[in-house]
């Protein structure tokens, strides 16, 4: 039934959690691809810039901490993937730039991916509402099938009723 999964992953613990339901569903539905995705947000810097100090920013500055970010994205998902192994299936990373939630929603539609399975990092209150939810994003934008699974451990977010 999920023949190609698609595993969004931020970089963090939180998010790895949802590796072993990936590998029960990759093992028990005749999963033949799952493929790992880091998104990694365009470089956005916001400074006052003192004339005395002469701190500036060009588009080289721009371009190489951008790299730096795809370089180090792309260093933990050969990483992460080393490691896996389900039975026999295909296993691939993707490194993309761009808005989280738009990019997995947009990857995930583009890739023919019959499931997104995404951690949510149970965020509640001011941090949701500055942060905002890249999973609840991807949930209601997502024209795949979203699993969200939320780490043990995590207290649930206030009853808003």
């Amino acid at each position: 039934m999920y023949k190609n999964i698609l595993v969004p992953l931020d970089g963090s613990e939180l998010a790895e959690c949802v590796l072993p339901h990936v590998e029960s569903i990759a093992r028990g539905c005749g999963t033949e691809k799952v493929t790992f995705l880091r998104v990694v947000e365009p470089v956005y810097i916001t400074m006052s810039i003192d004339p005395d100090q002469g701190y500036s920013y060009n588009a080289k500055d721009f371009q190489r901490m951008e790299d730096e970010a795809v370089a180090a994205a792309e260093n933990y998902l050969k990483k992460l993937t080393s490691n896996l192994k389900y039975n026999d299936v295909k296993i691939e990373w993707e490194v993309v730039t761009g808005k989280a939630a738009d990019s997995i929603a947009d990857y995930a539609e583009k890739s023919d991916t019959n499931l997104i399975a995404i951690a949510t990092h149970g965020r509640s209150g001011v941090s949701r509402w500055v942060m905002g939810s890249v999973a609840d994003k991807v949930v209601r934008t997502s024209v795949v099938p979203v699993l969200t699974v939320r780490p043990q451990g995590l207290e649930p977010a206030p009853d808003r009723n």
